[in-house]
């Protein structure tokens, strides 16, 4: 590297590249970027001969100033840094550096009397130091070599800790998205499932949940807010925490459709978000299926005959009219050994065999097909494993299946 002014950013490799017989820990930092903040033009020259003597092979780029350095549009791994300089002193100074390349392992230079400001300089966040009078081209090459190196390793935990938590916290809202049923009586049977997008394995917003209150009704619950992420999992978390409250303290189907949008007008992060959802209520003869749609599908009922969707009135997504939309309920029964299948749009969004979307008649025709399976587990496995084959991994909305078999007079 050459310097034709002190404040000018200039570079150039240093030459010779790795020798013979270099680790491979050695060639792991082979052509890494440092950047020098060094106002002492002496002390610049200086380790660019150390460097250009040394077996490290480096790009180094010289500023005097820390203003230049925040001018530098590289990304530097390793930093040397005079803690002297005309516009920053001392630990102020690393803070500075430290704010604005967190990913760069930072050794700081200092005096011969100064080895104090060295060691509360590594205490702050500094991989190493050096004492300006006792560098040489091997110790530099090797400071810089390991400094570059544990920031690496020190990176990787920390995005290894960070995906552990996100795990953990995954985990968390998949409890809350993805109940344990509340149920007293034996011969209903549920089966469910959450598939999470292809791409990615964190939750969205689609929740479910069944409930049997205690005069015997069995109530159940599907919906799908609209996105992705950790503030769509969230809310779908709180709405259904909130439907099951409302269902267990008694309210009307309808009312509870309207507390539900009160819940989501008021924790919803921005006014564009809404939510989608279904409720079945089964009446304790098991005899009539009550339903109330806001802007979900209608749920299939699965028969011998086949698959086809319940009769039902839709009203508007939930958070879509705030404190205007009304909801009114379908009645309808079932028939004999016949089941109830409530989805989510990511069925139906999948794709097809020819590429296109699969849509709601395809999905009609692979879940009659399928209706011979009494068993509302094995049921769902294949219509998911179905649906999943003709896909080929290409969608990557969420998908959450719930299927309802009850005995019938």
């Amino acid at each position: 590297m050459t310097a034709d002014g002190r404040g000018v950013v200039t570079s150039a490799p240093v030459t010779g590249g790795l020798p013979q017989g270099v680790s491979e820990a050695d060639a792991s930092v082979a052509g890494v970027v440092i950047l020098l903040v060094e106002d002492d033009l002496g002390d610049a020259v200086l380790v660019r001969e150390y460097l250009a003597d040394s077996d490290l092979d480096a790009r180094l780029h010289d500023v005097g100033t820390l203003r230049q350095a925040e001018d530098f549009a590289g990304e530097p791994e390793c930093i040397l840094l005079d803690l002297h300089l005309p516009d920053g002193q001392g630990l102020d100074a690393l803070r500075q550096v430290l704010l604005r390349w967190p990913q760069a392992a930072v050794v700081v230079l200092t005096g011969l009397n100064d080895a104090a400001t060295g060691s509360a300089a590594v205490a702050a966040g500094a991989q190493d130091y050096l004492v300006k009078d006792q560098v040489d081209e091997a110790v530099l090459a090797r400071t810089v070599r390991y400094a570059v190196q544990r920031k690496r390793v020190q990176t990787a935990e920390r995005r290894l800790s960070d995906s552990r938590l996100q795990a953990d916290e995954n985990t968390r809202l998949q409890r809350g998205l993805l109940p344990t049923p509340l149920l007293s009586d034996p011969t209903v049977t549920v089966a469910s499932r959450y598939l999470p997008g292809q791409q990615r394995s964190l939750l969205g917003g689609d929740f479910y949940d069944v409930v049997q209150t205690p005069d015997g009704t069995l109530h159940a619950l599907i919906g799908d807010v609209c996105g992705n992420g950790p503030d769509e999992a969230a809310l779908g978390v709180g709405l259904r925490y909130g439907w099951r409250t409302l269902t267990l303290a008694g309210l009307r189907k309808a009312d509870r459709m309207r507390l539900l949008e009160q819940v989501l007008v008021a924790e919803r992060p921005h006014d564009g978000m809404f939510a989608t959802a279904c409720t079945v209520g089964i009446t304790p003869g098991r005899d009539e299926v009550i339903l109330l749609s806001a802007g979900h599908p209608a749920p299939l009922i699965i028969s011998a005959e086949g698959a086809h969707p319940a009769p039902i009135t839709y009203g508007p997504g939930l958070g879509m009219a705030p404190g205007r939309a009304r909801w009114r309920e379908s009645r309808i029964t079932v028939p004999a050994g016949a089941g109830l299948l409530l989805f989510t749009d990511g069925v139906i969004e999948s794709f097809a065999d020819d590429g296109t979307r699969l849509g709601e008649e395809r999905f009609i025709e692979i879940a009659g097909h399928l209706a011979g399976i009494a068993d509302p587990d094995e049921y769902v496995d294949a219509l998911l494993a179905d649906i999943q084959r003709v896909d080929a991994g290409r969608h990557s909305d969420d998908t959450a299946v719930l299927y309802l078999r009850w005995p019938t007079a």
